[in-house]
């Protein structure tokens, strides 16, 4: 039971948190190419493109709510949540999940609103968004290799 639970857990992580790491280190240049600086019209396509980004965020970072509940049910069928690695490993995860929804998500659902209402965008917005990015993604590959290398468990290689 151990290793389905484990193996479903990873197949979740991939599956779910990949898309949304890769769309939303997509969107702020997208953005920037869907309402450019210089005033040109970027075309049809670009705003679609945005909105089909913050899109794949959305959609896939609900199906992310499976990834610690899969993770913690592995982690009781192992009997390690009380390991350091693990208990690191959850308040990252939170934090990681915390800053999806309260910094990264809502300024997606800004500036698709500017863009699909052809409103101009400020570049700073979307170096901002682009930071919280950056911090969401390094929290994921932090809970990652926490996962691979589980420093002091007693299970790991």
């Amino acid at each position: 039971m151990t290793k389905l639970l484990l193996s479903l857990h990873v197949l979740a992580a991939i599956v779910a948190v990949g898309p949304v790491t890769v769309a939303a280190s997509m969107f702020p240049p997208a953005v920037r190419r869907a309402a450019p600086a210089d005033g040109t019209d970027p075309g049809p396509r670009a705003a679609g493109a945005v909105e089909l980004l913050h899109r794949i965020c959305r959609v896939y970072a609900g199906l992310g709510v499976l990834v610690p509940v899969l993770g913690l049910a592995t982690g009781l069928a192992m009997g390690v949540l009380g390991d350091a690695w693990l208990v690191a490993s959850v308040f990252l995860t939170a934090v990681a999940a915390g800053t999806l929804i309260a910094l990264v998500l809502p300024r997606q659902d800004e500036l698709v609103a500017q863009v699909t209402g052809r409103r101009p965008v400020d570049h700073r917005s979307t170096v901002q968004l682009a930071m919280f990015t950056g911090v969401f993604n390094l929290l994921w590959a932090t809970v990652t290799v926490l996962m691979i290398v589980r420093p002091g468990s007693t299970t790991g290689a």
